[in-house]
């Protein structure tokens, strides 16, 4: 086998590099003020998007809003979390009893799975949905009173 290889020398092209043009002082400093400015305006942005997305404040706002009708709201939410929570833990661990005692055969056909379902299904996601509207509701009580 013959091979052959051209191999042409490396030929540098010298280009001329411009020095940077100065700014003079005035525009660098105009230039700065105005980045400066942009800034501070994202960052009102920001704090505004911050705010609006401040669930506790809504819930703080909510209490605030209808103290005089619900004066103990918050407390008696901080009463009844921890027994939802436990009710809630209750439940997924019987889900999970179920599960194993059952073991693969436990949702293989669709009645089994609807049974799993009509039994396990709608409580969790009530009970869920109960602990996701009282929990804050707690909390922003609990954080209204210690500020």
């Amino acid at each position: 086998m013959h091979f052959q290889f051209d191999v042409s020398p490396y030929s540098t092209t010298t280009t001329t590099v411009e020095p940077p043009v100065a700014v003079p002082l005035s525009e660098a400093a105009d230039l700065l003020r105005q980045i400066l400015e942009v800034q501070r305006e994202q960052l009102n942005y920001l704090r505004a998007s911050a705010a609006a997305h401040d669930m506790a404040s809504r819930w703080r706002a909510f209490l605030n809003r209808w103290q005089e009708d619900f004066p103990d709201l918050s407390g008696s939410c901080r009463v009844a979390l921890p027994i939802l929570e436990r009710t809630y833990g209750k439940l997924i661990a019987e889900l999970v009893e179920h599960l194993g005692q059952n073991g693969d055969d436990a949702l293989e056909n669709d009645f089994s799975l609807q049974e799993f379902l009509d039994r396990y299904g709608m409580r969790l996601a009530q009970l869920g949905t109960i602990l996701n509207l009282v929990g804050p509701l707690a909390e922003a009580g609990s954080q209204g009173e210690s500020a």
